[in-house]
């Protein structure tokens, strides 16, 4: 680790002042940061909504599921376990892509930390 703690000295005194505040805003973040990064930017919307439908989602899963256990016929059983499962299945889809959203946006924040340490490390070595 001494290496990359060397790396991050050397950039962080070829920055400007405007580039290191920016420098520091793309450290790592926590697992909260990340869930509400979610909401930030130009797709806020599609993550509310899928949220919502997610909510809705499992609120018929729950349904189904009470209803499964409620049933006395074989054929309301299938019928009520195929409906849980379906709806869990959607839950867990939705789910899946707001992690896929999360990591996009950890790569894009690395991505652009690599630019910044790039520009630093050109900037330094030409003068």
């Amino acid at each position: 680790m001494k290496f990359t703690e060397d790396i991050d000295k050397l950039i962080k005194e070829t920055l400007t002042e405007e580039e290191a505040v920016f420098y520091q805003e793309l450290e790592e973040q926590t697992i909260w940061q990340m869930v509400f990064g979610l909401f930030k930017g130009k797709n806020k919307w599609i993550l509310v909504a899928m949220n919502i439908v997610t909510l809705i989602f499992f609120g018929f899963f729950i349904f189904c599921l009470v209803q499964f256990f409620e049933a006395s016929e074989v054929k309301e059983l299938i019928k009520w376990a195929t409906g849980a499962v379906i709806f869990l299945l959607g839950v867990s889809m939705l789910k899946v892509f707001a992690w896929m959203q999360m990591d996009k946006n950890a790569l894009l924040r690395e991505i652009k930390r690599l630019e910044v340490q790039i520009l630093s490390l050109a900037s330094k070595s030409l003068k």
